[in-house]
């Protein structure tokens, strides 16, 4: 982990984000690719993690979502496209829009990556405890809420 020298040498805060989130990817995606999504990769969370499941986006949509232009987007949700986890519908809202929405695979990768994301907080919870598994996400939630309210790169 990045740490500072100096008296209080400790480890930045940075770090004490990016570190247990980047273990926690690659966790799951190793495990992803264990139980039937071998093509799958931590750059398509970008578009997994934005889209709506239910109803499918528009890729401005998810590229504003993700902090990111529309053609890196593009490229991503094309990808998904080729490997059957996206398919590109009209929007009922407006005709000449297109929706990028989950397939029948992508829904089961959605739902993998979710029991996947309980098993994880079930093995840090046995490794720190319960208790402290609880107060972390009580402060996680906290952090999230208290965030203003501002897009990457502003």
């Amino acid at each position: 982990m990045d740490e500072i020298d100096g008296p209080a040498r400790q480890i930045t805060f940075g770090a004490l984000f990016r570190e247990p989130y980047s273990h926690y990817l690659g966790w799951l995606y190793a495990r992803l690719q264990e139980r039937g999504f071998p093509d799958i990769r931590v750059a398509h969370s970008a578009v997994v993690r934005t889209i709506d499941a239910e109803k499918g986006s528009r890729v401005t949509t998810l590229a504003e979502r993700a902090g990111m232009t529309k053609q890196s987007m593009a490229y991503l949700v094309d990808s998904l496209i080729d490997l059957d986890y996206l398919e590109i519908v009209p929007d009922p809202k407006d005709k000449r829009a297109k929706l990028a929405r989950l397939t029948r695979r992508g829904r089961k990768l959605m739902a993998t990556a979710a029991a996947l994301g309980a098993e994880y907080e079930a093995l840090l919870a046995g490794r720190i405890g319960a208790d402290k598994m609880a107060e972390l996400r009580r402060l996680l939630t906290r952090v999230a809420t208290a965030l203003p309210d501002w897009k990457p790169g502003e």
